[in-house]
């Protein structure tokens, strides 16, 4: 029911609801303003974008010394596919860890392209164990990728990426990472931390729109890749080289989500790249999740275990506790949340990346007080 008091909802710059959710995310005024132009593909303007994001991606991994950047249109699912079967041959086997709905997408894909895998699962609140992947690495020599997701979308649980690549690296293998939801935000360093690849989106933490995804792969890795996608759009060697030859996508290329990313990485820039995003979005984190648990809300994980992306709330077993209601009262009030993908618990998830700030985490805080009292829940917290 709608709650009469309301007057007027909050909304962005734009007049749009704040989106706190894992993605698609609330982007600047400037970066929309960004997609109102036309490009031709073969436009050597076009090319120099291209060419300019290529190397400034390359460079936030600090890749530039044997990195190279490979753009695909489509969503981040699209570029994770393309990795895994661009870089894992037919007769190689890639050992997959999982702990979230992400990790088993990246089995769903290697199924579906019958890429040997196998995998290494551990409760989805609970972060992949290196410890195991280094005795199932010592044991099974046939093992010849590890592909893993920095951050799991699915609860905000953080990944141990650098432990994960000492031990890949110790035991000669290749690395593949999803890094769809920590890109631009955390830390990851191609110096310190190995990789053949690693995959990301021009939304979520680099704030563009999304649309486009890309790979950041070391030099000599993708070079051998030539012939494994067994795909003709999804073969990130051939679009490699494309762009290395003329600049030039070898298919329509996303024009207006080029420009938008274009625009979002100087803001990210000016921001103070990597640390200052970071900086941002773990104060907004902090401010949600202290705000949640003083109104009784259970987080999933520990702050140990938490990224400062999308964090995971038990449902309250209060009875009157909907949350198809609490959604559309939150949405009544200018702020769209995400249900809950967990596969043991009942829950919902509330985002702190995109072009918000605690002014707009202190207003989604507000919200649910308001939508509460309207559904008449008093007790926040979980099920026994």
């Amino acid at each position: 029911m709608t709650d009469r008091r309301l007057v007027q909802p909050a909304a962005s710059p734009d007049g749009d609801p704040w989106l706190l959710t894992p993605g698609p995310l609330t982007t600047s005024s400037t970066v929309k303003r960004a997609m109102l132009h036309d490009y031709g593909s073969r436009d050597i303007d076009f090319i120099e974008v291209n060419a300019r994001i290529r190397n400034d991606l390359v460079g936030i991994v600090n890749g530039n010394h044997n990195h190279v950047c490979v753009p695909l249109q489509g969503s981040g699912t699209f570029i994770v596919e393309a990795m895994l079967t661009t870089f894992i041959p037919r007769q190689g086997k890639v050992l997959l860890l999982i702990n979230g709905a992400y990790g088993r997408r990246m089995a769903d894909i290697c199924l579906a392209h019958q890429r040997t895998f196998e995998t290494q699962q551990t409760p989805e609140d609970v972060p992949v164990d290196p410890d195991r992947l280094d005795r199932t690495l010592a044991k099974d020599p046939g093992i010849s990728h590890v592909g893993v997701v920095h951050c799991e979308t699915t609860t905000g649980i953080l990944n141990p990426i650098s432990t994960i690549s000492q031990i890949t690296a110790r035991h000669g293998r290749a690395l593949l990472i999803d890094a769809m939801s920590t890109f631009g935000a955390l830390p990851l360093d191609a110096v310190d931390i190995r990789f053949d690849a690693v995959v990301a989106s021009s939304n979520k933490c680099l704030e563009g729109s999304p649309g486009m995804g890309f790979c950041i792969a070391r030099r000599d890795a993708l070079v051998g890749t030539r012939d494994n996608a067994g795909s003709v759009v999804l073969d990130l060697h051939k679009q490699w080289r494309s762009m290395e030859d003329n600049g030039q996508w070898r298919f329509t290329p996303p024009t207006h989500t080029v420009l938008a990313l274009a625009q979002a990485l100087t803001e990210f820039h000016a921001e103070g790249g990597v640390q200052g995003r970071g900086e941002r979005y773990r104060r907004n984190c902090k401010m949600l999740v202290n705000g949640m648990r003083e109104m009784g809300f259970q987080t999933l994980l520990p702050d140990n275990l938490q990224a400062p992306v999308i964090i995971t709330f038990l449902v309250p077993a209060d009875p009157h506790f909907q949350f198809e209601s609490f959604y559309d009262a939150l949405r009544q009030r200018g702020y769209v949340i995400y249900p809950g993908k967990l596969t043991s618990a009942d829950s919902f998830r509330i985002g702190c990346i995109g072009r918000i700030t605690t002014d707009e985490i202190r207003g989604v805080l507000q919200a649910v007080r308001e939508a509460l009292a309207t559904l008449n829940v008093n007790n926040c917290g979980p099920s026994p």
